[in-house]
């Protein structure tokens, strides 16, 4: 793979239009999590789940709503390292933009193993099963990353036709479930079997299922108008808030949450009981679909592109900001890929460590991301007020976005970590790394990149 050195004259490629940067929010908000976790969800909180998970997509919502003047502002692959830089410092923009990247490639090992644990039911290689289930997981994250590695019109077209069937299979399971003969509304009674108290623990895994729609940001130097960004993130959010809501009345309307599993996807086995076997089929294709999409949209597009940005200003070592010949981040590509490798084979080997320990660092992660762009969003406005005055996309309603946000953010914490202490302390001391990494090595080569552009 031939790598070239990013010059001036040498840019991403403008290519990306709103259904291009739609598709990137939709595949990415959508993974493995809505697919096995609605199980957990179910076990934990019983129907009372749709309204967690409902609020958790409303929460982020207002979050995507919030920051997305910053990304017409500041249209940029750093996205979220760019604004909070500019609006915060250099500090917090290094830790929002590390922090979003290090979840895309914890994403990449537990995505990859679903991907390849879906494969395996359709087609088992060999005779022992985690054999197998590796096998298809490193090949499909590496067919992932070279489809973005081919350049950014060839990733972002397959990105847009695999989020249409998802999205097109989901929504046809939803309103065929609700219609088909197999649907109790007995099965909503009681709605609420363990209490209100439930509702906090189900939001946490609402939140890891829809958290992903802010990816679409570091898009921003491949968008054709700037404009699509903020419409991008609240067409996404409405979209997948509409169709997997549908989707799982229908579930729990066919399955009773006793019956739910986080060794099983509920939609598989609704499907299967409302429509036969090849109905969990098609199911199993739609959840193969969605971690493809999270692989193509996040761990190999937006990943790349943070780091990407960051190798060019210097805070990174520059190896990062380098660009192939199809004037993608390739570099930074093949390092996603190598880490997620690297993530496979650590989850085979101990699960806890990818689906507990990891997930939920992604989670303090992007929360840590959330609460500094929500600040910065507010910042933004109070010092920079003539250029937004100028902004052809305002948030509307300001500041009760950013309010609702906040009140995300605390309420996203406490139903992640609540009983997970170990856990936050895990976040805690990456983040006590990455302020390390930054007045160890990043401050210094950020000032030195500084002074020769200048």
């Amino acid at each position: 793979m031939s790598q070239t050195k990013v010059l001036e004259g040498e840019p991403l490629v403008k290519a990306l239009g709103l259904k291009e940067i739609w598709a990137i929010g939709v595949g990415s908000v959508v993974g493995d999590g809505i697919f096995l976790l609605m199980g957990e969800g179910g076990k934990l909180a019983g129907p009372f789940a749709i309204v967690a998970y409902t609020a958790a997509g409303v929460l982020l919502l207002c979050m995507m709503v919030a920051m997305g003047e910053l990304a017409v502002g500041m249209p940029n692959a750093g996205a979220m390292w760019v604004w909070n830089r500019r609006c915060l410092g250099d500090l917090a923009g290094f830790i929002s933009g590390i922090s979003y990247a290090a979840g895309w490639v914890i994403a990449g090992g537990s995505t990859g193993i679903a991907i390849g644990t879906v494969s395996n039911a359709f087609y088992q290689i060999g005779s022992r099963t985690e054999v197998s289930i590796v096998i298809w997981s490193l090949f499909w994250v590496t067919v992932f990353a070279v489809v973005n590695y081919r350049g950014v019109i060839l990733a972002s077209k397959v990105q847009l036709y695999l989020v249409l069937a998802l999205v097109g299979l989901m929504l046809l399971f939803g309103i065929l479930g609700l219609t088909s003969g197999k649907f109790e509304a007995d099965n909503f009674q009681p709605f609420m079997p363990f209490g209100v108290g439930s509702f906090f623990p189900a939001l946490a895994f609402g939140t890891y299922a829809y958290m992903g729609a802010l990816t679409l940001t570091t898009a921003g130097s491949e968008a054709k108008d700037p404009r699509d960004l903020p419409k991008g993130l609240v067409y996404a959010s409405i979209t997948f808030l509409i169709v997997y809501t549908i989707a799982m009345v229908a579930m729990f309307g066919i399955l009773p949450h006793e019956e739910m599993n986080v060794s099983e996807s509920p939609f598989t086995a609704a499907a299967i009981l409302a429509f036969g076997p090849g109905a969990g089929v098609v199911l199993n294709i739609a959840a193969w679909l969605a971690a493809a999409t999270c692989l193509l949209g996040g761990t190999f597009f937006s990943a790349p592109r943070l780091l990407f940005s960051m190798g060019e200003s210097g805070i990174l070592p520059p190896i990062f900001a380098q660009l192939n010949n199809k004037r993608v981040p390739g570099f930074a590509t093949i390092f996603c890929w190598i880490l997620s490798v690297i993530m496979i084979l650590i989850g085979t080997n101990n699960p806890d460590v990818i689906y507990v320990t990891l997930s939920l660092l992604l989670v303090f992660c992007w929360v840590v991301t959330w609460a500094i762009g929500l600040t910065a969003a507010i910042k933004y406005r109070s010092d920079f007020k003539d250029e937004v005055f100028r902004l052809p996309w305002k948030q509307p309603l300001f500041p009760f976005f950013p309010i609702i946000g906040y009140l995300g953010v605390v309420v996203i914490l406490y139903g992640t970590f609540r009983g997970a202490e170990t856990s936050l302390m895990t976040g805690i001391v990456f983040l006590l790394i990455q302020i390390a990494y930054y007045y160890a090595y990043g401050r210094q080569n950020l000032k030195k990149t500084m002074e020769a552009g200048s």
